[in-house]
């Protein structure tokens, strides 16, 4: 049996907002069957954040459609506006914000999957809003 294409639009996701921002993943094992990676969109207002984490076992892919943001990797700012891509790599402690003065919107993905969801992400920042859900978005079997 092939494989079927999955369509998933972001306004069909819940957002995560654990971590800060408006994050929703669209394509994953658990929405869309995915094997290898997982990956959606990402929104920021002004001044606001994506807390401080690293993962152990993927790489994340950031691309930038709207905003200015500034990412810090290992403590080193990096700003990033439209039309950038930056590649975090595996074990990089990463912090996003949007340092502009209008809602920046990227696109992100993150492969490969780790073994198990609880192994994919790791605070090294206290989460923002820790009582929001955080919607599992699968892992490798």
């Amino acid at each position: 049996m092939t494989a079927q294409p999955v369509r998933i639009s972001a306004d069909e996701v819940s957002p995560n907002r654990k971590r800060g921002g408006d994050i929703r993943v669209t394509l994953s094992p658990v929405t869309a069957g995915s094997t290898s990676g997982f990956g959606g969109v990402m929104y920021l207002d002004p001044a606001e954040f994506v807390t401080e984490h690293y993962h152990p076992y993927s790489e994340e892919f950031i691309h930038v459609i709207d905003g200015e943001l500034e990412m810090t990797l290992d403590g080193e700012p990096l700003k990033l506006g439209p039309g950038d891509s930056l590649l975090v790599p595996i074990g990089v402690r990463h912090r996003l914000v949007n340092i502009g003065e209008v809602k920046a919107h990227c696109a992100f993905h993150l492969s490969p999957l780790a073994p198990r969801p609880d192994l994919g992400h790791v605070d090294t920042e206290l989460p923002t809003n820790p009582q929001a859900p955080n919607p599992n978005v699968g892992g490798a079997p």
